[in-house]
């Protein structure tokens, strides 16, 4: 605990890590946009695609990012098309949706995240792909992996939940697929909003599933990662040994 402690300090000092702006397009032709950090060449990296909470962008994960990076991951920050913007970052994706004459919900940016997983694993990831969702993104994220778990090694969900029942999904769309989860996940949420994924917790099959509420209070989304978030050193702390343990970046020593 006192090792990550001093992660978790180091991390607060950090420079804000370059990154690229990239485009690629859906299988509808919209132009997805998405900033690439890179720790490193080397495509056995670990690789972390990192999607936004609703009305959000990949604003979201400006502060993130360079974080993970210092950690050793690669990291893909990509804009929903539903989604608007956060952080003076505007969610190019959405709006060329927009223009393009679409009304996306949340279910629609399905296509985006599977896109983004390919176009990481195209251009940049050959080794383990880790699936990092916000609030739905999150939902969408633990059902993706369930449901191609060839395509991704692992999940991060930060507030999951089933969001989906005003949209025509059943209310346990989330969680009947969830349990078919082998590969390691990680849940995290404010403390409120434990009841909105205690269930789909639960009934997931994976052994190597790890929960985190913070004592008090706490942030919905990956939000709660941001400085300016209460608490934010315990969910570090938290998803930090999480990926170290499952996906790490440096080869023991033998």
């Amino acid at each position: 605990m006192k090792a990550l402690a001093s992660i978790i300090a180091l991390l607060a000092c950090l420079p804000v890590a370059a990154f690229d702006t990239v485009r690629f397009d859906a299988f509808d032709g919209i132009d997805i946009t998405a900033d690439v950090y890179l720790a490193n060449e080397d495509p056995q990296t670990p690789f972390i695609v990192l999607l936004h909470q609703a009305g959000y962008s990949r604003g979201e994960y400006r502060e993130i990012a360079p974080k993970l990076v210092a950690l050793g991951y690669n990291c893909l920050a990509v804009d929903l098309r539903s989604g608007s913007g956060v952080r003076n970052v505007i969610n190019e994706t959405a709006r060329e949706a927009t223009e393009s004459g679409k009304a996306p919900t949340y279910l629609d940016a399905v296509t985006d995240i599977l896109d983004a997983i390919y176009y990481a694993r195209d251009h940049y990831a050959r080794g383990s792909v880790i699936l990092w969702g916000s609030s739905y993104s999150a939902s969408l994220a633990l059902k993706m992996a369930a449901d191609r778990p060839r395509l991704v090694q692992g999940v991060v969900a930060f507030s999951p939940g089933e969001y989906f029942y005003n949209l025509g999904k059943p209310s346990n769309w989330i969680s009947e697929s969830a349990r078919k989860l082998e590969m390691p996940v990680f849940i995290a949420s404010a403390r409120s909003e434990e009841r909105l994924w205690h269930l789909i917790y639960q009934d997931m099959y994976s052994e190597d599933k790890v929960a985190f509420i913070p004592e008090h209070g706490g942030e919905h989304g990956s939000r709660a990662l941001w400085e300016d978030s209460p608490g934010h050193e315990a969910y570090w702390q938290a998803v930090t040994a999480f990926l170290e343990k499952n996906f790490p970046t440096r080869p023991e020593k033998k």
